[in-house]
């Protein structure tokens, strides 16, 4: 099933101009396919998880799945933030900006690990995973709603800090959270992970 789904993405980074236009109807249906996916995803790897399974931590300079969740909670307002800003600036192309296969690329390839800033990092926080979650899911339901109704030009916004477009910018926060899904399937697979 995923080897389809990313067959589907690939097929879009190659679909995709980099023309600035406002979206296409292929564009729009990719996006809010990626955004559906991430949200059943996250949905379905934590929902019905114990405590124990939630707070086990296979390394001790690794995450939990509770803390996974929390660090989404805690970045994406932020990752929002820096797409309504850019929405706000006149339109503006980059000189080098990522192509949409490497947007893409980044919420599959887990070989390389990023340590992520203070501010974004869960360790040693008091988590409530069930809160988390549903505050995930309230947060994705935006980046959802706009991406089925927005008719800004998002090909045209330049995200400068990512060098990206926008409507990369909003793919990228789904594949952000694709690459976390993926880091808690690695914690579910690890030596010792509770079965109850």
């Amino acid at each position: 099933m995923f080897m389809k789904a990313l067959s589907g993405f690939v097929f879009l980074a190659t679909a995709i101009s980099a023309s600035a236009a406002p979206m296409t109807q292929g564009e729009r249906e990719h996006l809010v396919a990626h955004l559906e996916m991430t949200q059943a995803w996250l949905t379905d790897e934590v929902s019905g998880l114990s405590a124990a399974q939630l707070n086990f931590r296979p390394a001790p300079d690794r995450w939990t799945v509770a803390e996974v969740v929390q660090h989404l909670v805690i970045s994406e307002p932020n990752y929002w933030k820096l797409l309504q800003d850019a929405l706000k600036q006149p339109p503006k192309k980059l000189d080098k900006q990522a192509t949409d296969a490497a947007v893409l690329w980044y919420g599959i390839d887990r070989t390389r690990h990023e340590k992520t800033t203070a501010d974004q990092n869960p360790k040693e926080e008091a988590i409530d995973a069930a809160q988390a979650l549903k505050t995930f899911l309230s947060m994705h339901a935006q980046l959802l709603d706009m991406a089925r109704s927005t008719n800004e030009d998002l090909r045209g916004h330049a995200v400068p800090d990512w060098g990206v477009d926008a409507y990369q910018c909003l793919l990228e926060i789904s594949t952000h959270e694709q690459r976390h899904i993926l880091q808690i399937r690695e914690i579910k697979a690890s030596p010792g992970f509770p079965k109850k």
